[in-house]
């Protein structure tokens, strides 16, 4: 336990426990896609990897099934939480939904404020980037477009966003899967950095475009295709993505 001294008093600073440890390294391996999706976490491989006992574990898996990263099948343990094709269609479509209104409402950016938090996000995702951590990376990614949400200074759009943090996540884990061969992190961040770019430049129809293009397209191809669980909605939506720009939904 160590102390540091805030406002002319010293305050003790709690570490972390062992549960809240195992907790964020799982969190990164699933976000980083060490652990898959649908994986069947076996606790003695896992108390193994981490080094922690088997109560920290299931306080960490506890904590993860309320965030929505794991799933407890009775009989068959925890494994992480899948997604269908359906489940990737109702998240993409409304993760679009909620940045294009952002985008409506809040470009041109009218508070200096709002697009320092957005320097910002990129900078540390740029960190996260030069840091080789995919896990971090992830969050960061995540982060980076939160702060473009928020340029619209509308808090219950914020929140909704919000809202969908973990499950855009696994999304941008799966995304990240497709492209790995061909960007790197780096090359990741310069897509996001020319993104903030076109925000600055303050054309909200610049912005949408530059979205729409944005990188699901090898995503909606490599990965989806890869999932069960379509249904007649998903399917039509993903054949209208793939079939390019003349149907009038970006790749």
């Amino acid at each position: 336990m160590t102390a540091v001294e805030i406002g002319g008093r010293d305050r003790i600073v709690v570490p972390p426990s062992m549960a809240e440890l195992a907790t964020s390294a799982l969190r990164r391996m699933i976000l980083s896609g060490e652990l898959a999706l649908g994986e069947r976490l076996v606790e003695s491989k896992l108390t193994e990897r981490l080094g922690v006992s088997r109560p920290p574990l299931r306080e960490a898996l506890q904590t993860l099934g309320h965030e929505g990263l794991v799933v407890a099948h009775p009989r068959r343990g925890v494994a992480v939480r899948s997604l269908t094709r359906h489940d990737i269609y109702e998240i993409v479509t409304l993760r679009e939904e909620l940045e294009a209104f952002a985008v409506r409402l809040g470009v041109p950016v009218r508070d200096e404020q709002r697009l320092l938090a957005c320097r910002d996000a990129l900078a540390a995702f740029a960190d996260a980037g030069r840091a080789g951590d995919e896990g971090v990376f992830t969050q960061r990614k995540y982060d980076f477009h939160l702060s473009i949400v928020a340029v619209a200074g509308h808090r219950r759009l914020t929140e909704a966003y919000r809202s969908l943090s973990l499950q855009m996540q696994l999304c941008m884990a799966l995304n990240r899967s497709a492209r790995r061969d061909r960007e790197s992190l780096m090359q990741n961040v310069e897509r996001h950095r020319e993104l903030l770019e076109i925000v600055e430049a303050g054309d909200p129809d610049a912005v949408l475009a530059a979205l729409a293009g944005h990188g699901h397209g090898s995503f909606l191809v490599d990965v989806v295709d890869r999932l069960d669980g379509g249904t007649p909605e998903s399917e039509e939506w993903l054949s209208r993505r793939r079939a390019g720009p003349g149907s009038g939904q970006a790749n």
